[in-house]
């Protein structure tokens, strides 16, 4: 491999609050929630409904409510505020096995749905330079977007069966960076899919591709 993209949210960094606080507010309207039901199904509803770029309040009170129906509650404003109000703004957090982007000898990047504050977000979780990063505020396109693949592609001085791409998502990273011709690798810590031939559990396993 000659360069490596990275995707961000769910691969590198984390809202570790985020299913323990969904669960709080359940609680709070006197429901009993597993909290790992609450993690796979809010894992499973963002690989189906699209993020924006600059999410609203209005966008979580949509995706809040079909998690609610997913888990057999009928959502009211009531619920939806306390869940917004526990869970926005929370802090991000890098994984632990981010530690393994200083061992990588070859260009690594960055391409993620996000918008352009997130260069400045990375500078805050790592002591390591990104050769590139793209994002689809700025590239006017997202994830699945073929053309967003592209255009990272084109970005760089490789070819895509020299390009090595971790992300977390079948449909947004998997899939749409194949098709282009990158090799691809899910990063799936918590084990949401078990038989999928291109998962690793650990970023560390990365080493073992380049």
């Amino acid at each position: 491999m000659k360069y490596v993209f990275f995707d961000v949210a769910g691969t590198l960094l984390e809202k570790p609050a985020l299913y323990s606080n969904i669960e709080r507010a359940i609680k709070t309207f006197g429901y009993e929630v597993n909290l790992n039901e609450i993690k796979v199904k809010h894992r499973l509803l963002s690989e189906i409904i699209y993020f924006p770029d600059r999410t609203s309040q209005e966008f979580y009170e949509k995706f809040n409510s079909e998690l609610l129906y997913l888990l057999g509650i009928v959502p009211t404003k009531e619920l939806l505020d306390e869940i917004f109000n526990l869970c926005t703004y929370l802090p991000w957090q890098s994984y632990e096995d981010t530690s393994v982007l200083a061992e990588m000898n070859v260009p690594v990047g960055i391409i993620s749905n996000f918008n352009t504050s997130l260069k400045d977000k990375l500078r805050l979780f790592f002591d390591f330079d990104f050769q590139d990063v793209l994002v689809s505020e700025e590239l006017g396109f997202a994830k699945p977007s073929l053309e967003f693949y592209q255009k990272a592609l084109d970005k760089i001085s490789c070819c895509a069966a020299d390009v090595l791409y971790i992300g977390d998502s079948i449909k947004l990273d998997l899939e749409p960076a194949v098709k282009i011709g990158f090799n691809v690798l899910i990063i799936d810590r918590d084990e949401f899919y078990p038989n999928l031939k291109n998962r690793i559990s650990n970023l560390k396993e990365v080493l073992n591709y380049l």
